[in-house]
């Protein structure tokens, strides 16, 4: 990894792009800890303080430890990739949305701008949620002083308003990051708010026994091998093209492979089940029974939670990957699988292996995202539970951007290598 680093720096444009990827990150964190107009921080640092596990540990993790401080970036990446994930479910039941999927650049400009102004509307009604539950006094659990100055209604607009606005903000920095920087904008902001709340649940470790500690040391190493085994894996139909003339030409005769990772949904089922089951959570209050039932370590909750995630993981592989079209496309430019006729045979034969894959990963998702908390509920010890610092959804992020990073760095070295060969 260090010689990797190394080896990108010494490339002018690679480092600037780098560069402005870290300037970038700062830039986010700074928002992350700037305080919105109007919070007492003095009370919010003391509520956090005795606030932890369950839900808040969720809320910590996916906001970067900024949504219960309300602070000016308070929302983080999660109003974005909300959208972006309901435009491309949306597209199965919008043509509209399915034909501007295919026009390229263009098409995809316009997808864009439409998941700009979802993320709006998702931003203005989660920074309304955010701002009532904060003036209500029910943010921070057990919190018993006042977290805002004023709760007027022009106070509560300005806040609103702030964190809206913080929210765009997000969002062009992560689109600077896709266009100047390395990675994925959004996957490496959402990274940075995983490592951002990492070193303080590392640091609880040390007030644990001798024995505990290294413990969840060896566990955590062998959870973050299993998981970069399982994000790497995946199975390559292979594909052979014919050969065929056009004009003075010889074209195909070539062999290939369609790469089908086992865990093809990545994180995406975890956030949305995770947000559904923030909503009963909401209800606690309202509905006593949910908040008897529905706690992070009863096996309702667990069995709910996985169900959730391998549902979605079988629906947004089936909208992400279309065996019929893939199978369209290959047969159009003379490919087929050895073995298998092409048409609709192919399809279905491609159906079968993404199924087959689904299943997999969708239960590696669940196992993933439910280890801790199955793992303390056998224990019996939620002080462990609060101490924990390698949940599965935390080590997925880390795991999956810290990859998918490092292998656009490498793609970027061999390009600028070739290059020079060719010079």
């Amino acid at each position: 990894m260090l010689t990797l680093v190394l080896r990108a720096f010494k490339i002018p444009d690679l480092r600037k792009k780098i560069l402005f990827t870290l300037g970038v990150i700062v830039l986010f964190r700074l928002g992350q800890i700037l305080p919105a107009p109007g919070v007492d921080m003095l009370a919010v640092r003391q509520c956090l303080g005795g606030a932890r596990g369950g839900i808040v540990d969720m809320v910590q993790l996916f906001s970067g430890g900024a949504m219960l401080k309300l602070s000016v970036f308070a929302l983080g990446v999660m109003p974005y990739i909300t959208a972006s994930i309901v435009i491309q479910l949306m597209a199965v039941l919008i043509p509209r949305l399915d034909q501007l999927r295919k026009e390229g650049q263009n098409g995809q400009a316009k997808i864009t701008q439409y998941t700009r102004y979802l993320t709006v509307g998702l931003a203005v009604l989660n920074a309304t949620t955010v701002v009532a539950l904060a003036r209500s006094g029910r943010l921070l659990p057990g919190c018993t002083r006042p977290v805002l100055y004023d709760t007027g209604l022009l106070a509560v607009v300005v806040l609103v308003a702030v964190l809206v606005a913080g929210t765009c903000v997000v969002m062009w920095l992560g689109e600077q990051i896709s266009g100047k920087g390395i990675g994925t904008g959004m996957s490496i902001l959402m990274f940075t708010q995983v490592i951002a709340v990492f070193p303080s649940y590392m640091s609880t470790m040390f007030v644990m026994s001798p024995f505990a500690a290294v413990t969840i040391l060896v566990a955590g190493l062998f959870l973050v091998a299993a998981v970069i085994f399982m994000e790497q894996a995946q199975r390559r139909v292979p594909v052979q093209y014919t050969k065929r003339m056009v004009g003075r030409r010889m074209y195909g005769g070539s062999s290939t492979y369609i790469p089908l990772k086992v865990n093809q949904a990545s994180i995406v089922p975890v956030i949305f089940a995770s947000s559904l089951l923030y909503i009963p959570t909401l209800l606690g209050d309202a509905v006593p029974w949910i908040s008897r039932y529905m706690a992070g370590d009863h096996p309702l909750y667990m069995l709910v939670y996985f169900l959730l995630i391998v549902g979605f993981a079988y629906f947004y592989v089936s909208i992400t990957f279309n065996p019929v079209e893939v199978a369209d496309n290959m047969r159009r430019f003379g490919g087929f699988v050895p073995g298998i006729r092409p048409g609709r045979p192919t399809a279905e034969y491609l159906g079968f292996v993404l199924s087959r894959l689904t299943a997999s990963g969708a239960v590696y998702l669940g196992v993933l995202a439910l280890l801790p908390l199955v793992a303390f509920a056998l224990l019996r010890d939620p002080s462990s539970a609060q101490n924990f610092p390698f949940g599965g959804t935390s080590v997925l992020i880390m795991v999956g951007v810290g990859l998918e990073t490092v292998k656009q760095i490498e793609a970027q070295l061999q390009q600028r290598n070739y290059e020079g060969l060719l010079r």
